[in-house]
């Protein structure tokens, strides 16, 4: 080991790796790259074979052969004949290991002849096979062809048989005689740091050196051992030259206070795909969606993986990462879990014919067609318009177009890809540097830049003149190398100031973990990280879609992990060092206060692209130049045009002192120092803290990467097995996360008081529960149907039952006082979404119903139902699918069971325009005689989103059903009738309202009368109503949400039916009463908008500021004689009568009270003057809320307190001729002015204030 270091390698490249055809082992069909036999011989895979690698081994980056060699040649061997295209084709790739730190690979596929006999021949056996069978599926007709017919023993004629053979064959044929055969290889460099320009530039030198005329300079291991072991990686910040077979080559390193390394043109992305697609695949990939890419060319693949990835800063994708998909692990796209993976096309299918295992959240990217498919429901990124704004810019100023230029990037691809030919280059012997020389005359993109660079005032005819011909090409390699590092920086910059704009606050909400690292640990799983619903609340209402689904995802958890773990700046990544830094400096330049929200577009000003340039103008290293190798005499020849196999034993030990650990002393690279660099860019440290932070991130996820090699069965068992156990962790995750969410406690535990769920995190984690039930149906499934795998499922059970179902009616009858309840019928939830014709897609259809059996708590019992048919479920499944794991699957169900212990109406107020059935049966008390009742009761119903106007109810049944759209969730019920015929007095119990399609029950307690000259005379009340809860034992149990509070009218009915026994509170609990009352306002209205309740509860409701003031004017109310009832709003009228009177005398000159008097009068006529027959205590309600409406009632209380009339009605231990006290509610009632209180339409009818 000649670097002595065990840390990590600070070699510039660790392997040099060869594949190709191993003539040994001769032509083996790759079965499982997939390509069928119909397709020529030429046109099919062969298996490819790592045929030498160099080194064999270095200990910090174990040589993984089956890796290597699927990654080097994806698609296997391929073979042309003399008439097929045959240019050398660069591209780069990934691996990633066990513990999620990464390698780079770079390999140059070029075509050699095949010298071998063996092989010719056996690919002209395989085209006399091939052309036979074609002949016969051609020439299968009834009718004998004639003479073609006889022409099937001799294999050359048959090229004539028919048009369309020979137009075939012309392209496909290999003829022994004729024919020169031509295969595949390729050479491939393994390094720890991913320096593409460099490592091409190398092969592009080395596969050069083969391909001409004149030998190099030196032996081909001359040069391989120089990169292999005497040039070193550049220290941070700093540049390296080295020399490759013909010409310098540099590479440079960003320091540490940089956006960490990116060597691969960003803007190639953005010419195949446009700005605004780039954006959309930026959202999901944030949002940690699967995504799919798609292209002929793995480079592109590659270059689109990687710039997302890159520009996700400060985040890093936490999931499966293969760029490049070897075709023989197609089955990995079945995968459950959100992955980023690059899928090779043939460039002849189409997008129809790919056979995609889900599809419900996957998002496809089409790269070489410029198109982008995205999932349902994606949220917009935000600020998106003046970000594609800010992009735009920066690419024009590049002169490169926003909307994407497929072709310009079809030519710049060619380009880059087209190293020459170099035998047909006359000058190439004489040309220092012959490979940049013919790039540049090739190059269009170079072209572009120079015309660019004209524009821009920079002229190179200077540069031109006083420079020889090859110094000024190389300048402008150079120039266009430098352009594409400041357009990376740019375009990264402007994303980076994204994430520093919008998480400029973060720290604060940071949960630092009470306990030590350890107990940390242990608990990892239980722990919430960060303050969500406190740094939700302080951004802007456009953000909230992405951002609360964001903060969900595990790469932004697995951010403030490694923030949590590291204290001082010492400890920190090299990420979230360079992030902190830049959103301290953020703040120095913007102090904005935490609390107020900004929704204000601030461009990124902060671009560091004069680093780049200051070290390519001024080199800082040297590598040692490549020198003769002490090899035998013969040795380092090789014939022109093969890639020879080289001599081993020079290159498999490296130099024994190590040279160039002396020559950049000034590097210093001690340990410590380099371990850093290292950790910088891979992120990753050997000490303990690595392990921890590895640990907490495969929390989320058991599979970082597929292994990638040769696949048996077992190893497919054994990944499915990790995937089964994978969803099953992440469904216990999930639905705790959601039951903590809903009940608060955990937050309450973590020490911050009460915490209530905000409408958007709540959709949010639907969604994502939507986003894991579509995984678990889609993982196994034997064929497709449909792009939801759970809709597919339910629809197949839909129709098995169908056939023999009995038609839907209610369930048994139920109790007296309510309805029977609804029966339990997963067909029928489904009919019901199958009705709502504003839902068109099948993974819309599969939420909606996901979201409507979560409300109705049937979600755990309805897939129990739907997995019971076995014989379904074995149709639609294969064995290792999750859903045939029977322990897990019970599990799963399980989870989902606890979703039964809260209330949600994620149906309700998700789908607010659909049209609901439902159902209103009134409940007259059955003491007094309501059969006897004449008049013609009416309803009016009232909800959170809207109301259904007056409802006549037939008196006969007192029940009705009726459709309207959506009125959310039910807040009160106006009930009255019209006072005809001879018994017009009714007593009613309460009104149940149901919603037919979630079955909610609403009871609206009422135990009133209605009628003239009975209770208050109130020919009509409003009702005040709670939800229902089942009450079957287990529900009862289960439930441990507070219910919804009750209504109005309980502790009234004493107050007025018999006032002898009304419940006497003392002044104290009164006034505890009323502080209660307006406590719940005012918290109402420190609640974000989307989560407030109902406030005509808080008004109306039990124990709400309707009944709190009642019992203030109770309090010392004068018992009349007997059988007479007497009301608080007969003393109001008497106080108003007073008060009129006194303004006519003008007793009192002070103009306030006078406003106060007018105020109070106006209000009073305006009651009593109303249509509705609402009776005294309905009217007292009115009062109470218009008051608190228009900040009143203080006043009011105070005009009362000291009117002569209070006097004479009250005691004189009256809670309202106690001065202290009254002053005591004045204080308590102004603290509702602050707030502007919209009252329910229901509540002020009729009255024109």
């Amino acid at each position: 080991m000649t670097t002595g270091f065990s840390s990590g390698s600070s070699r510039f490249a660790d392997y040099f790796v060869i594949c190709g055809l191993d003539t040994e082992s001769g032509l083996e069909p790759d079965e499982l790259s997939g390509e069928n036999f119909e397709q020529s011989p030429l046109r099919r895979t062969f298996k490819s074979k790592v045929l030498a690698h160099y080194p064999d081994n270095v200990e910090w980056n174990p040589f993984d052969q089956d890796a290597v060699g699927m990654l080097c040649m994806p698609k296997g061997l391929s073979f042309r004949t003399q008439v097929d295209s045959r240019e050398p084709q660069f591209h780069s790739f990934i691996i990633t290991r066990e513990d999620g730190s990464r390698t780079y690979g770079f390999a140059l596929t070029f075509f050699e002849e095949v010298t071998s006999k063996q092989i010719c021949s056996a690919m002209q056996t395989l085209y006399h096979m091939h052309n036979a069978e074609q002949y016969d599926i051609l020439h299968t007709p009834t009718t004998p062809h004639g003479p073609e017919d006889q022409r099937l023993p001799q294999p050359r004629p048959v090229l004539h048989a028919a048009p369309a053979i020979s137009r075939l064959q012309r392209f496909n044929s290999y003829d022994i005689s004729r024919d020169t055969l031509y295969v595949s290889k390729c050479i491939c460099l393994i390094t720890p740091m991913a320096f593409a320009q460099a490592c091409r530039k190398v092969l592009e030198q080395l596969h050069q050196a083969v391909t001409s005329p004149q030998p190099p300079p030196l032996p081909l291991e001359s040069y391989i051992y120089n990169i292999l072991y005497e040039v070193p990686l550049p220290p941070s910040g700093r540049s390296l030259k080295f020399s490759g077979v013909y010409g310098p080559i540099v590479c440079q390193r960003p320091s540490t206070s940089e956006l960490p390394l990116f060597d691969f043109a960003i803007s190639e992305m953005f010419n195949l795909l446009g700005v605004e697609n780039v954006l959309q695949l930026f959202t999901c990939a944030l949002l940690e969606l699967q995504i799919l890419l798609y292209s002929q060319h793995y480079q592109r693949l590659m270059t689109v993986a990687e710039s997302i990835t890159a520009l996700m800063f400060p985040f890093q994708w936490q999931h499966v990462y293969v760029p490049i998909l070897p075709a023989s692990l197609l089955h990995f796209l079945d995968a459950p879990v959100p992955y980023l993976m690059g899928l090779h096309s043939n460039g002849q299918d189409d997008r129809t014919k790919l056979e995609l295992p889900q599809e419900a959240n996957l998002c496809f990217v089409d790269i070489d067609n410029h198109f982008i498919e995205l999932p349902e429901e994606l949220p917009q990124f935000p600020n998106k318009l003046e970000f594609i704004q800010e992009i735009s810019e920066v690419l024009m100023s590049f002169g490169v177009s926003p909307e994407g230029n497929i072709h310009s990037s079809e030519s710049q691809g060619r380009s880059r890809f087209r190293s020459v030919d170099m035998v047909s280059d006359k000058r190439n012997g004489n040309l220092g540097s012959p490979l940049t020389s013919y790039l540049l005359r090739e190059n269009e993109t170079i072209a572009r830049l120079q015309a660019l660079v004209k524009r821009t005032g920079v002229s190179l005819e200077k540069v031109r003149d006083d420079a020889s011909c090859n110094k000024d090409a190389r300048a402008q390699c150079d120039e266009e190398e430098l352009k594409m590092h400041q357009l990376n920086i740019q375009v990264r910059e402007v994303f980076a100031n994204r994430f520093t704009q919008m998480f400029a606050d973060y720290e604060v909400f940071v949960i630092q973990p009470s306990h030590d690292k350890e107990s940390w640990f242990t608990n990892r799983d239980q722990m919430q990280n960060f303050d969500k619903a406190s740094f939700l609340s302080d951004q802007p209402e456009p953000y909230l879609p992405f951002l609360s689904r964001f903060l969900e995802t595990q790469m932004f958890a697995s951010f403030i992990d490694s923030k949590i773990l590291c204290h001082d700046d010492e400890e920190k990544e090299h990420t979230l060092r360079v992030f902190d830094a830049r959103v301290d400096k953020i703040r120095m330049l913007n102090v904005r206060t935490p609390t107020l929200r900004t929704s204000m577009y601030q461009k990124c000003t902060n671009i560091e692209e004069a680093a780049i340039e200051m070290r390519v103008a001024k080199i800082d290293h040297t590598a040692l130049h490549p020198h003769l190798l002490d090899m035998k005499i013969g040795q380092g020849r090789y014939e022109q045009g093969f890639f020879p196999r080289l001599q081993s034993d020079v290159l498999s030990t490296g130099p024994t002192s190590n040279k160039w650990a002396k020559r950049s002393a000034p590097a210093q690279w001690r340990r410590r120092d380099r371990q850093k660099q290292h950790a910088e860019h891979l992120y990753l440290d050997n000490d303990q803290r690595e392990k921890y932070i590895q640990e907490a991130r495969n929390l989320g996820t058991t599979i970082r990467q597929p292994k990638l090699s040769n696949l048996s069965p077992s190893v497919i068992a054994q990944t499915n097995w990790k995937f089964v156990e994978g969803l099953l962790k992440e469904c216990r995750n999930k639905t705790k996360r959601m039951l903590v969410e809903k009940m608060g406690r955990e937050a309450v535990e973590l020490g911050h008081g009460e915490v209530s769920i905000t409408g958007v995190e709540e959709n949010t984690l639907i969604a994502s529960l939507c986003d894991l039930l579509e995984r678990i149906w889609s993982h196994g499934l034997q064929v497709k149907q449909g792009k939801s795998a759970l809709w597919s499922h339910l629809l197949h059970y839909q129709d098995s039952k169908e056939k023999n179902a009995t038609p839907g009616g209610l369930g048994p009858p139920g109790k007296r006082s309510s309805m029977p309840p609804l029966r339990i019928s997963l067909i029928q939830d489904m009919r019901h979404i199958q009705n709502i014709g504003e839902i068109k897609t099948d993974v819309g259809k599969a939420r909606a119903w996901v979201r409507l059996s979560m409300e109705k708590k049937l979600l755990s019992r309805h897939l129990k139902q739907l997995l019971s048919d076995h014989e379904l479920t074995k149709k639609l499944y294969k064995r290792y699918a999750f859903l045939r794991c029977d322990d897990e699957k019970e599990q799963f169900l399980y989870h989902l069971l606890s979703f039964n212990a809260v209330d949600y109406f994620c149906f309700t107020n998700v789908f607010t325009t659909i049209m609901i059935p439902y159902h209103v049966v009134i409940v007259p008390s059955k003491k007094l005689g309501g059969s006897m009742f004449t008049a013609n009761p009416w309803v009016c119903v009232s909800g959170e989103l809207s109301e259904t106007g007056v409802l006549q109810v037939p008196r006969n049944t007192l029940e009705i059903t009726f459709e309207c759209q959506n009125l959310g969730k039910l807040t009160t019920v106006q009930m009255g009738h019209d006072n005809s015929g001879l018994y017009a007095k009714w007593l009613v119990e309460s009104v149940v309202v149901r919603n037919e399609i979630t079955g909610h029950t609403y009871k609206f307690p009422c135990g009133r009368w209605l009628g003239k000259g009975i209770d208050d005379g109130s020919l009509e009340r409003i009702l005040v109503g709670e939800l229902m809860t089942p009450t079957t034992e287990n529900d009862e149990r289960m439930c441990r949400t507070p219910p919804m509070q009750q209504s109005p009218g309980m502790m009234r009915r004493f107050v007025t039916i018999s006032p002898s026994s009304k419940p006497k509170l003392n002044t104290g609990q009164i006034q505890e009463g009323v502080g209660e009352a307006i406590n719940g306002i005012v918290k109402h209205f420190h609640k974000p908008e989307k989560e407030r309740g109902s406030l005509t509860l808080l008004l109306c409701g039990e124990y709400g500021l309707v009944w709190a003031l009642e019992q203030v004017f109770q309090h010392g109310f004068k018992s009349p004689r007997l059988f007479k009832n007497v009301f608080i709003w007969d003393f109001l009228e008497k106080a108003q009568v007073y008060f009129e009177s006194a303004e006519q005398r003008e007793a009192t000159p002070d103009e306030n009270w006078q406003t106060r008097v007018r105020h109070f009068c106006r209000f009073m006529r305006a009651i009593n003057s109303t249509s509705r027959n609402i009776g005294k205590d309905g009217k007292f309600q009115m009062l109470v809320c218009l008051g608190a409406r228009d900040h009143l009632l203080h006043h009011w209380i105070a005009l009362l307190a000291d009117c002569p009339i209070t006097s004479q009605m009250y005691e004189d231990t009256a809670l309202i001729k106690d001065r202290s006290l009254v002053n005591s509610l004045i204080r308590v009632l102004q603290t509702l002015q602050e707030f502007n209180i919209t009252l329910e339409a229901s509540l002020v009818k009729g009255v024109g204030i």
